[in-house]
């Protein structure tokens, strides 16, 4: 069992291996038509877009979740 089971896992390895390979972008110089790409990003817009911005809604969104729980004393 474990035999049939370790080959069937093989094959289906072996099979998105290929298929990963087949569909890669071979063509991605060419362009299409109606392609028309932007300007490319500058270091801080990168990591303005993809650093800050991600920490900045963290932190809000911890800040708002955490408003109730502040103004309330500590009794036991």
């Amino acid at each position: 069992m474990d035999k049939r089971n370790a080959l069937r896992a093989g094959a289906v390895t072996a099979t998105v291996t290929l298929m990963m390979l087949l569909s890669s972008p071979a063509m991605a110089l060419t362009r299409d038509d109606g392609d028309d790409p932007g300007s490319g990003l500058s270091v801080a817009q990168t990591l303005g877009l993809y650093v800050l911005a991600p920490l900045a809604a963290f932190a809000i969104i911890a800040g708002l979740a955490a408003l109730p729980l502040g103004g309330k004393d500590k009794k036991k």
